[in-house]
């Protein structure tokens, strides 16, 4: 850990301001995130907020021991756009004709792959809904014990009426009742809902229903809601430091946690909620009716049409952590096309550091430019400033080799140390690999052959075996009409 002397300060969504970190218990922080739903490839978006909460992991772990804990929601009914609660996992299940546990399979595999593509560390804990049925249906029986649920021809829906009475709905969002019903289509004669803004915490099954459990109220599924809150608080805690994820999640998601946790532990889970933005493709939404919808694999490969080359995952990463967490990231050609150039410039200034010559003395402040990394990632973890600081150091590294300034052994040190911890154990790039070390070009020529041999012997276990490999390693493997090219 570091020796640092540091004031955190974290936006906090629940007062909408920036506040000093200080953690429920001393030297100790419990961060939950929501994580995958397991019934589709996570798309850019999703990875995106999974890449800063690693960020902001990654700099909590220099300064604090971290229990990080990110569920697998691979169970439940997922609220939809119009507030319905949808087997997504049994619906995508038919659509491909497999059963609900290939498609969980399947899809944790993919995303456990994008991880070690993507360099995040893996949390502390990764809890699936499926292995927390019991503590799910516990504490529903608390929030109806406590007068906040009802039953309803053996379904469990969350009374937002009654839990308003003792509580104010709405905390997180800002969203109010009497606001949302403005904006909401009544009841109809055949829903099971009291009033439209209560949500299941339970679902009774029905015969087409690929996952069933038993519960006190009959055979069903639980809501989406309810299984972050029994897996934040038995792994957590009844109340947290910080609690993350991405900013559609806010409402109704993360609004309903906050009025489970009240209703059956009587306080907000969170002391911090954070939420990350979302990301446009060329100015626009994201969005598969726009055409500008991409995989976070498909850039790596280069096999989405929306870029005309591959990317590295260390550039996309670096790419991304050029805009705050909290601010719109828009994807296009040029601003990726620039972050390869500044990772370029990264790389060269990293393999320089090695080579400068010392003086007696430095011409300038390395402790001053050391803790402007600090600094930066102190206020709300922001990363374009630490990017910005980096690239000062690597102005005063070019400057020193050019003889233009000076630098004492150990500052050299110290600034080497420094930049390498940011830039791998912050931010997660891996510098200076295939691309700068000659030595390693016959190996990659080696290891190209042998994937062509099983390209043609069509074993595309093992070809795409290599391939991704080398993904994970940050290297890009293109097939083209020319032949096979990496980068």
């Amino acid at each position: 850990m570091s020796n640092h002397k540091h004031n955190l300060y974290i936006y906090n969504s629940l007062s909408g301001q920036k506040e000093k970190f200080e953690p429920i218990h001393t030297g100790h922080v419990g961060m939950y995130v929501c994580g995958p739903t397991l019934y589709s490839e996570p798309h850019m978006g999703n990875m995106r907020t999974f890449i800063n909460f690693d960020m902001i992991y990654r700099y909590l772990l220099l300064h604090y021991k971290v229990k990080y804990v990110r569920n697998i929601t691979d169970a439940g009914h997922i609220t939809n756009s119009a507030g319905e609660e949808v087997d997504s996992i049994g619906k995508a299940a038919r659509s491909e004709q497999l059963q609900s546990l290939e498609i969980v399979y399947k899809y944790n595999v993919k995303f456990q792959e994008l991880q070690h593509i993507y360099n995040l560390l893996p949390p502390s804990i990764e809890p699936t809904a499926t292995a927390h049925i019991q503590e799910q249906i516990e504490i529903i029986e608390k929030i109806i014990e406590n007068g906040f649920a009802y039953i309803v021809n053996g379904s469990v829906y969350f009374d937002v009426k009654k839990y308003s009475e003792s509580f104010e709905y709405g905390t997180l969002s800002g969203r109010k009742i009497d606001e949302l019903s403005e904006e909401t289509r009544a009841l109809t004669a055949q829903e099971e809902k009291h009033f439209f803004a209560d949500f299941a915490l339970w679902k009774k099954g029905n015969t087409d229903d690929m996952q069933i459990w038993r519960s006190p109220w009959g055979d069903g599924n639980p809501g989406w809601h309810i299984e972050c809150t029994a897996m934040s608080t038995k792994y957590l805690g009844k109340h947290f430091d910080i609690h993350g994820g991405g900013m559609d999640l806010k409402f109704p998601h993360h609004e309903d946690e906050i009025a489970q946790n009240c209703g059956s532990l009587g306080c907000n889970p969170a002391k911090y909620w954070m939420h990350a933005n979302m990301l446009n493709v060329n100015g626009q939404k994201m969005s598969k009716s726009l055409g500008n919808f991409f995989l976070p694999k498909e850039i790596v490969e280069g096999t989405t049409e929306l870029f005309d080359k591959p990317y590295s995952p260390n550039v996309i990463r670096f790419f991304m952590m050029q805009a705050h967490y909290r601010s719109n990231l828009d994807f296009t050609q040029d601003a990726l096309n620039a972050a390869e150039k500044g990772f370029s410039r990264l790389t060269d200034a990293l393999h320089l550091v090695e080579k400068l010559k010392t003086s007696a003395q430095s011409s300038f402040n390395i402790q001053e430019l050391v803790a402007s990394f600090y600094t930066a990632m102190d206020d709300d973890f922001n990363a374009p400033i630490l990017i910005a600081n980096i690239f000062e150091a690597v102005k005063r590294i070019n400057l020193v080799n050019d003889g233009n300034e000076t630098i004492t052994k150990e500052d050299l040190e110290l600034l080497s140390a420094e930049m390498k911890k940011f830039l791998f154990d912050v931010l997660a790039l891996q510098i200076g690999t295939v691309n700068n070390d000659s030595k390693l070009l016959p190996v990659m020529d080696l290891v190209l052959e042998l994937r062509q041999e099983a390209r043609e012997k069509k074993d595309w276990s093992t070809s795409d075996k290599i391939r991704d490999g080398l993904a994970a390693a940050g290297i890009v493997v293109k097939d083209g009409k020319e032949g096979t090219s990496w980068s």
